[in-house]
């Protein structure tokens, strides 16, 4: 079904486009849905597509290493796009991209976007202002995973995904998030219990909810919040602004955290 240049896709930064520029990549833009766990960014793969989450779907780029131990580098909600929107060329052999929430997505030829941003310099504009924060974002988690405890660094990922998700309770796994930092599980469920002691967060099944928005504000570390007004500086109001929607959350998961 061809996407209307006029609606809202579910996606912030292709409702900020002006109708007239959204028409340039309407007719080209393919839905697609990621279960959770899906790769959506195959490790070494060419760069050939950008993938723009809708609604509440979140992509994270994930390092592998050789002993086979993960760690996340970057994570895309319905503010943004991952894929071939930064540069050409492929993907490093030891990068891929996973669903962490599945859910709706929109996907677009890079060609495609390089040849509408030729015939629009707003558009261009637009899409080399995301991509500077995109590396933003990358910096600044690098940094983040080489200087702050982990403690931090969870509650930091914690309010990313609340970000993105627009509820307090956040359908993720003690497995999928020890993954995300790239450390054991059995380390992270310690951090969770102290940090739920502590009156942060409460740890169900398959889930963990944020109880205090602004405690956990407090207690992460900086990088969280550099992000964000990095990209409400460079980025207006595509970057919403506001207090996440408190909502229920958007998958049950089965397994146990």
């Amino acid at each position: 079904m061809p996407i209307d240049s006029a609606a809202s896709t579910g996606n912030l930064l292709l409702d900020a486009l002006p109708g007239s520029d959204r028409a340039l990549i309407a007719p080209h833009l393919e839905p697609v849905t990621f279960a959770k766990g899906d790769t959506a960014l195959a490790a070494g793969a060419a760069a050939s597509h950008v993938i723009f989450p809708r609604d509440q779907t979140v992509v994270a780029l994930i390092v592998a290493t050789r002993d086979s131990r993960t760690a996340e580098v970057a994570s895309v909600g319905h503010e943004g796009a991952i894929g071939g929107i930064i540069g050409e060329g492929r993907l490093p052999p030891a990068v891929s991209g996973l669903a962490q929430i599945g859910g709706a997505a929109l996907r677009l030829d890079a060609a495609r976007l390089r040849q509408a941003e030729l015939e629009s310099s707003t558009l261009r504009d637009l899409f080399a202002r995301y991509a500077d924060c995109f590396l933003a974002q990358l910096f600044q988690i690098a940094a983040c995973n080489a200087l702050h405890p982990i403690e931090q660094r969870c509650l930091r990922w914690l309010l990313s995904l609340q970000d993105r998700t627009g509820g307090d309770t956040l359908p993720i796994t003690h497995e999928v998030l020890a993954s995300m930092l790239g450390v054991q599980r059995t380390y992270l469920t310690r951090i969770l219990r102290v940090l739920q002691e502590q009156g942060l967060i409460r740890v169900g099944r398959g889930r963990i909810t944020i109880l205090d928005r602004r405690a956990v504000s407090n207690a992460a570390c900086e990088c969280h919040a550099r992000v964000r007004m990095q990209c409400e500086a460079v980025l207006g109001a595509v970057f919403r602004a506001e207090e996440p929607r408190r909502t229920e959350p958007v998958e049950t998961l089965s397994r146990a955290g």
